[in-house]
């Protein structure tokens, strides 16, 4: 029992991840499905080791992820890209900039968290990324030449439709990014497992509901990011405390837009499971004839 001290699952109060205590985490995990856990070790313990350990690594490869390209770092990496985003009265070349570092950390954390079962070739990252980009920052600018031209809206009007102008920017951009980054699973297959964790086969079909599944969560995920904090904001500008303090609307709409993200993001990675269930009949035949299960198991990504 001595051993597990360190870990985090006997030590709610510290977040500190490190390699050591991860290391623990996981000898937990094994000596459970091993069936060799020294008494004591309650359920919450085990959960909690589990947590730690679908936080940092990959379900596929075992390796490490990324610390700011982890889901749990999302939030505290991709804040401060997403205020500046929201920023009004954005240039062309501000546009750019912000959708560009965007869609470059979406593109890592989509690689990141994909299906790893098969490799992915360093060409399909970089077409991914160039596609995602691209499309970014030719919608977001088109959108903002668009409404600058648009002199028959109120200078209020055309403030807040710029502000909300980064939402069909970036939910199109996830898309193609989701889609490009992943393009390769479309081509090879994903491997689709049984009951037991034993792989049936790779399956194209299973690939695209991963792929449809994850856009999908990319297109609710900035919804209310991008489309609440420029409404909030609008309100607040208006106070008299902030009409006169006006050095604080940078870090109040910081702080708008953090708790915004920290809701919208287990809301949209809860809309589907990492590992994912799909019939067998549903799927190519050669997958029917390598198995009696009727579901099989599928890392959908995150």
């Amino acid at each position: 029992m001595a051993q597990y001290a360190a870990c985090p699952a006997f030590q709610l109060g510290r977040p500190r991840y490190d390699q050591r205590r991860l290391r623990e985490c996981i000898k937990l995990l094994e000596d459970f499905q091993h069936g060799t856990l020294p008494p004591g070790v309650s359920d919450l313990q085990l959960w909690e080791a589990q947590k730690v350990k679908q936080a940092i690594i990959h379900p596929d490869t075992g390796e490490k992820i990324f610390m700011p390209f982890r889901m749990s770092g999302y939030v505290p990496f991709g804040t401060p890209i997403v205020v500046g985003l929201l920023l009004p009265n954005q240039t062309v070349v501000s546009t750019i900039f912000w959708q560009w570092l965007n869609q470059s950390h979406n593109a890592c954390v989509n690689y990141s968290n994909r299906n790893a079962t098969k490799p992915t070739p360093t060409s399909k990252f970089l077409q991914g990324y160039f596609g995602a980009v691209t499309s970014a920052v030719s919608l977001a600018v088109g959108l903002n030449v668009l409404i600058q031209r648009a002199n028959r809206l109120s200078p209020a009007t055309q403030i807040i439709i710029q502000r909300l102008i980064p939402f069909p920017a970036v939910a199109s951009a996830n898309i193609c990014n989701v889609g490009l980054m992943r393009n390769n699973e479309l081509s090879e297959g994903i491997d689709v497992l049984d009951g037991n964790g034993n792989v049936v086969g790779s399956s194209k079909i299973a690939a695209k509901h991963a792929i449809m599944e994850t856009a999908f969560t990319r297109v609710v995920l900035p919804m209310p990011i991008f489309v609440l904090p420029p409404i909030i904001m609008s309100y607040l500008e208006k106070l008299p405390f902030l009409l006169t303090n006006r050095r604080l609307l940078l870090p109040i709409h910081s702080l708008v837009c953090l708790a915004t993200f920290s809701l919208s993001l287990p809301l949209a990675i809860s809309l589907f499971p990492q590992m994912s269930q799909i019939e067998v009949s549903k799927l190519e035949p050669e997958i029917a004839m390598a198995t009696n299960s009727k579901v099989v198991t599928y890392n959908k990504g995150l």
